[in-house]
């Protein structure tokens, strides 16, 4: 689940060691600035967030203001239940497309898409005592300057090139995404700045059953709700449960002031 995800860090990080070190043999090879360097990286040292810190993005709300605006945990609606995740959200977030130009249809999740969000927050909404009924992944992201438009703009593109399918890599296993088709956006839609919605036609691991599943992705400034609705069996549940969608925004709404 995490191999994407901690593939590039580890790219990142050495870039970053790769930078470093070339900084450390410029300030060796001019003795006269050498103090001057020294100064300098000092500073830089100073102002550098702690490893694991993600500097802040001007312009894009933090994780405590999505968090403000998320459905809160144990909240109802309907019948259905909000909820934190035990662990580290979703098994999705780590899987990745192939072609990689279907990858927003995947995940958007940092590390196995780019723009990186600057923050996230997400959400689960079942209905508890369905062990094998509907789960909808509710997550909000925000994003520095225009990345949560670069986003939607990236969406936008592999709904149309990946429409005639596309390979699902997961862990230790791949799915056939067979058919990518647009679906019916909620009905707030027209108060938010864009809004994309899909229907998957998916082929299982084995090869055998068909699922179906649904995505919505709704941008207001610089954030992002989404919302991916699946269910363990071959029924089609016909889109992500309305109710569900209109409550995450009115509550991003309500915070939003």
């Amino acid at each position: 689940m995490h191999g994407v995800r901690n593939q590039r860090v580890r790219w990142r990080r050495a870039a970053a060691v790769g930078i470093a070190v070339a900084t450390v043999l410029g300030a060796s090879a001019c003795g006269s600035d050498k103090d001057e360097d020294a100064g300098a990286a000092e500073d830089a040292k100073a102002s550098a967030p702690a490893t694991g810190t993600p500097a802040p993005t001007a312009g894009a709300p933090d994780e405590a203001r999505l968090t403000a605006a998320s459905l809160t945990d144990g909240q109802k609606i309907g019948r259905y239940t909000a909820s934190e995740y035990v662990l580290d959200g979703p098994l999705g977030d780590g899987y990745t497309a192939s072609p990689a130009v279907c990858q927003p249809l995947v995940s958007l999740a940092a590390e196995a898409a780019d723009p990186d969000p600057a923050a996230q927050v997400q959400r689960k909404v079942d209905i508890p005592d369905e062990m094998l009924g509907l789960t909808v992944d509710v997550t909000l992201r925000s994003y520095g300057g225009d990345g949560a438009a670069a986003v939607m703009k990236s969406l936008d593109k592999a709904g149309k090139d990946c429409a005639g399918g596309f390979t699902e890599e997961r862990a230790i296993a791949s799915a056939k995404y067979l058919k990518v088709e647009p679906a019916k956006a909620p009905a707030f839609a027209s108060e938010a700045d864009e809004a994309k919605a899909y229907r998957f036609t998916i082929l299982d691991v084995k090869g055998k059953a068909t699922l179906y599943e649904y995505l919505t992705v709704v941008r207001s400034g610089t954030t992002t709700l989404a919302f991916r609705g699946e269910i363990t069996g071959t029924r089609d549940i016909g889109g992500v449960p309305p109710e569900i969608m209109t409550a995450a925004w009115t509550a991003f709404r309500s915070a939003k002031g």
